[in-house]
């Protein structure tokens, strides 16, 4: 088992399958664009591999005035088929890591208020219900 974080085109690319899974509405070169041009601002996309690439997270390094220096997870995310078998947790546990080492004070995310099973595995993890996210369609 190997976690690194994707900075090759081809890294990213081999990304691209398990990302589909938590963001359909993409396609393989939107995806590769988006990370490319996020990747200048602070974006990092680490993937969890195991004969094959069974994990990915979009993560960021930022500062905030309500935080402090934060890590802050866009997107998470394990091949449906491959789910319960430690893979979530083993890159979360990663991101943990990654966070303590530049300096974070804690860990942040979002998750869709539909995503149940994804909730019961924060909740295993820690992770607690701290505040709302508010957001409006513009245009």
């Amino acid at each position: 088992m190997r976690i690194a974080v994707a900075n090759s085109e081809v890294e990213i690319t081999n990304c691209f399958p398990v990302m589909r899974e938590l963001r359909p509405h993409l396609t393989p070169a939107e995806f590769t664009e988006r990370v490319r041009r996020q990747s200048q601002q602070s974006y990092r996309l680490g993937y969890l591999e195991d004969d094959g690439i069974k994990a990915v997270a979009g993560f960021r390094l930022l500062e905030t005035l309500a935080w402090g220096r934060i890590l802050y997870i866009d997107d998470l995310v394990t091949v449906g088929s491959e789910r319960g078998k430690g893979y979530g947790a083993t890159l979360l546990e990663w991101l943990l890591e990654y966070a303590k080492t530049h300096a974070c004070g804690q860990l942040h995310l979002d998750s869709g208020v539909q995503r149940f099973s994804a909730h019961r595995f924060y909740f295993r993890q820690r992770l607690e219900i701290t505040s709302y996210h508010f957001a409006v369609t513009l245009g």
